[in-house]
């Protein structure tokens, strides 16, 4: 239903200056405004709900600058993710984030969302490396504000710029970032590891925390269904003979190929004479690692070849975060085509998937709002990437209390007419 949705004007401001205008002019028009950045998003959050107008920020990508010596990254909103990687290599620096769609998304909508990624583990969240983010505001002068700094530490303000991280543009459009950059791992190490059961997946990740330590960069969940998947969808074989029911992707990111690769053998080792593995193989090159990560990074996509696809981003405590799978394949047995899990799982990060060949009323019904009451019970949440948008939205309040109440608070203070990306994130209506 999303993707049917349109808008009948789309603009393609260049500039802070025209983004200001803009919302100067909607404001004084009570004109409803969606912000728009790659438009790669899985939660509708970027696509109009009625006939609002599209501000589409893919033109806002003029002005990047670097410091190498602080490794601080100034750029506007509208640069690709995949540029900014370009940019940064010959400087011997990456963005410390990566994503499935680098080659589409832009960093104004990745600091929307805050994304996280299949390295999050090693870098940490978006918050740790937003220095600042110059935002302008929807109200009657379409206010270009800057908030927060261009240096690593300043401790003379609220930090207001985290308000924005995430915020889906619900209280400004992200008009230009200030960013730390990390310096490009000279080492890289990817291992896979079959295990028989959940709870040895939790073990071998507190073994590889031991093992590998500060070098841990990822450390991925594919179960047998997900592999299954690719292998009938994509023509993808497992790289694991044994077909176990659970498959572990891990990598190691360092600065010394001899010693990080010793301990990620050790790594392996231990985790095979324990009993935790049934099986492992660890990447002898950069093509074998490579084609690791194309699993993984083909799950996404691979169950849509099965017709119509449910797909859920949600973050449960550890001892959880394979149990909800379970229960979903009891309520669907015999309707679903399959129900797959993977994703982040040292974040507790699950994307498990439902496919079917077509829409399904009675599946629709036994997934919701079961899954989403299920996971607030036990501790999680709906979305841990993707955010709310329209797709979550009926169920985004469940577990928030007060926390709904503040958030309207600041709607009404940044955004006074409720132009900006209305009926989505925060009910200010």
């Amino acid at each position: 239903m999303i993707a049917e949705r349109s808008s009948k004007c789309v603009l393609l401001p260049g500039s802070a200056d025209e983004v200001s205008a803009i919302l100067r002019h909607c404001y004084s028009r009570n004109l409803a405004v969606v912000p728009q950045s790659g438009n790669t998003g899985l939660v509708g959050g970027s696509v109009p709900v009625h006939d609002e107008i599209v501000l589409s920020l893919k033109k806002l990508n003029k002005n990047f600058t670097f410091d190498p010596h602080a490794g601080v990254v100034q750029c506007d909103a509208g640069w690709i993710l995949e540029e900014l990687y370009n940019r940064l290599a010959p400087e011997g620096y990456i963005m410390p984030w990566d994503l499935g769609s680098r080659g589409s998304c832009l960093i104004g909508g990745n600091i929307s969302t805050a994304v996280g990624g299949v390295r999050r583990l090693r870098f940490g969240s978006l918050h740790n490396h937003v220095l600042g983010l110059q935002v302008v505001l929807p109200d009657e002068r379409g206010t270009v504000v800057n908030f927060g700094s261009n240096v690593r530490k300043d401790n003379t303000n609220l930090h207001m710029h985290h308000l924005f991280i995430g915020g889906e543009g619900q209280l400004g459009v992200v008009t230009s970032v200030t960013v730390c950059a990390v310096p490009k791992p000279s080492s890289v190490q990817v291992a896979m590891l079959g295990v028989k059961t959940y709870p040895e997946c939790r073990e071998v990740l507190r073994l590889a925390k031991q093992y590998l330590g500060e070098v841990l960069s990822a450390f991925e969940l594919m179960d047998a269904e997900a592999m299954r998947c690719l292998l009938e969808n994509e023509n993808l074989r497992n790289v694991l003979s044994s077909d176990p029911p659970f498959n572990l992707l891990v990598e190691a990111m360092g600065s010394n190929e001899g010693h990080d690769r010793e301990k990620m053998e050790n790594f392996l080792n231990a985790a095979l004479s324990k009993g935790l593995a049934i099986d492992g193989v660890l990447a002898a090159n950069a093509k074998e690692a490579a084609y690791m990560w194309k699993l993984r990074k083909t799950l996404p996509l691979a169950p849509l070849h099965d017709g119509y696809v449910y797909k859920h981003d949600i973050s449960l405590p550890m001892e959880y975060f394979y149990t909800l799978s379970g229960l979903v394949r009891k309520r669907l047995e015999g309707l679903a085509a399959r129900v797959l899990t993977f994703g982040h799982m040292a974040d507790g990060d699950s994307h498990f998937n439902v496919s079917a060949k077509q829409y399904s009323p009675e599946i629709t019904a036994k997934l919701y709002p079961f899954v989403c009451e299920w996971t607030v019970q036990h501790g999680g949440s709906i979305s841990a990437e993707h955010g709310v948008g329209q797709e979550r939205k009926p169920y985004a309040k469940l577990g928030k209390g007060y926390e709904v109440q503040m958030a309207r608070i600041l709607k009404k203070q940044f955004d006074p007419r409720c132009i900006l990306s209305p009926y989505k994130m925060i009910d200010a209506f």
